[in-house]
């Protein structure tokens, strides 16, 4: 089993407890072949269908994507994620995902169209949020989906200085930083009308970011300027060799940890899809697609050899991992372990 400073390496995985999923599933990973096997699982929180770990991988948090909105935090020191107090609402409706920034936990709050920054004690366990929510505004062309702004996603830039927002009802990221505990927008970058951004990875140089479409299967490449918190979209690429023949629904994205490579899932389809990175990063050009080996592919992920993707099937209720070709990054199936619901998957 790997040791990551002592500790074994494990996957967690999130799921819909309202459509009948365990809650958080832990389970360890062999590095040899990249097999899951489950430790243990914890129904502490509605529908905790995003994860996120803290740098020092003790401490787990997960949202709870309900009407109300919440987030908890475990510890994960041993097999089993234990919590470390009650769930802290988050002031907004449907939070889709959440990550660790400047000793806060940010939530993007789907149904209220809101990014959300709760306070994080010195031990990492959450403090009671009494102000900080942003709330989006704007809309899109989508009558039915971009009615009102739809925050999907929140994580830290890489070298930490900045907050992303990926919102799917206004077409837009918004670069923002923390001021006085609360979200404060620094600057919003408009993508493509109608083309619903949903997630955002960026490249392990720091120069580049990529954004998956929702409402239009393309990823869209876009130029990172750290510096000033500057986001320019320069092309997209449809992730599909082909139209689909209804609604595609893209979902997830990942980069490889030696940013060779891009991944998406696409759960109309039911397909993952291998881009190669060209020019330093700028440029995605589409290898292939290859089955997911499951239902409604609703997230991904890769481990930090490069070496295997996750993913997280949530309608036939399953994680399936992947051995990833080094020359040509396509997947080949190895196995699958049985998560009904499964909304997520996070490795550390």
């Amino acid at each position: 089993m790997a040791d990551l400073g002592g500790r074994r390496q494990r996957a967690f995985i999130g799921s819909f407890t309202a459509a009948g999923g365990p809650g958080i599933v832990a389970a360890a990973v062999d590095p040899a072949d990249g097999a899951l096997t489950v430790l243990s699982s914890v129904n502490g929180v509605p529908d905790p269908s995003y994860l996120a770990l803290s740098a020092a991988g003790d401490t787990l948090y997960a949202v709870s994507e309900t009407t109300d909105g919440a987030v908890a935090a475990y510890r994960v020191t041993g097999d089993a994620p234990e919590p470390t107090g009650p769930p802290v609402p988050v002031g907004g409706s449907g939070p889709t995902h959440l990550s660790v920034f400047d000793g806060h936990v940010l939530t993007a709050n789907y149904g209220s169209g809101s990014v959300t920054a709760v306070p994080l004690r010195p031990d990492g366990t959450l403090a009671r949020v009494a102000s900080g929510v942003l709330r989006h505004t704007g809309s899109g062309p989508h009558t039915r989906r971009q009615q009102g702004p739809h925050a999907h996603q929140v994580q830290p830039d890489p070298s930490g200085r900045w907050a992303v927002s990926v919102d799917l009802g206004t077409d837009s990221v918004r670069v923002c930083a923390l001021r006085d505990g609360s979200p404060v927008v620094h600057g919003e970058h408009a993508l493509r009308p109608g083309s619903g951004p949903r997630h955002l990875a960026f490249h392990p140089g720091g120069e580049y970011a990529y954004v998956v479409n929702e409402l239009t299967p393309t990823v869209t490449a876009c130029r990172w300027d750290a510096s000033d918190g500057s986001l320019k979209p320069l092309a997209e690429t449809a992730v599909l060799p082909g139209a689909p023949a209804g609604d595609a629904y893209p979902s997830g994205l990942v980069v490889s940890p030696d940013g060779r490579f891009v991944w998406t899932a696409t759960r109309g389809e039911d397909v993952l899809s291998v881009f190669a990175v060209e020019g330093g990063g700028e440029a995605l050009r589409l290898v292939g697609t290859v089955p997911c080996a499951g239902h409604w592919p609703r997230a991904i992920a890769v481990d930090g050899t490069g070496g295997f993707l996750y993913v997280a099937n949530e309608r036939s209720g399953d994680v399936t991992w992947f051995t990833l070709d080094p020359a040509t990054g396509l997947p080949r199936r190895g196995g699958s372990i049985a998560v009904p619901a499964a909304s997520c998957v996070i490795l550390g």
